[in-house]
């Protein structure tokens, strides 16, 4: 069965961190460009990160910037979203997807994990 699994979600206070994890099963990552996206309720799915096949490219969302980190580890067939100094508005549930091209939409992706819920709240 191919998906995705994310973990890492939880309750944080404001200016707190999380590590955010997006394990693949049942296929290999190595092919693919993984996104995070982030969905608050009430409002649409938002992209928030995304990273080459090769690791080199990376975007980040303007809300994001100098904030949160993505990486990725292929021989662990995992991706990584680093949120540090988070704030009551990234309180979301996060996604993440695989795809053949970085996009800020949501069509262009093959595969979706069921998401991980972030709280930041005091």
């Amino acid at each position: 069965q191919l998906q995705l699994v994310e973990s890492g979600g939880g309750l944080v206070q404001p200016g707190g961190s999380l590590r955010l994890s997006c394990a693949a099963s049942g296929f290999s990552l190595d092919y693919y460009v993984i996104a995070w996206f982030r969905q608050a309720p009430g409002k649409e799915r938002e992209g928030v990160s995304c990273i080459s096949i090769s690791g080199i490219r990376i975007n980040y969302a303007d809300s994001v910037k100098g904030r949160f980190t993505i990486s990725r580890d292929n021989a662990k067939n995992t991706v990584y979203l680093q949120m540090n100094s988070l704030k009551p508005e990234d309180t979301a549930i996060y996604y993440c997807a695989a795809g053949l091209r970085c996009s800020g939409y949501v069509s262009p992706y093959d595969y979706w994990g069921q998401g991980t819920q972030v709280i930041v709240s005091s």
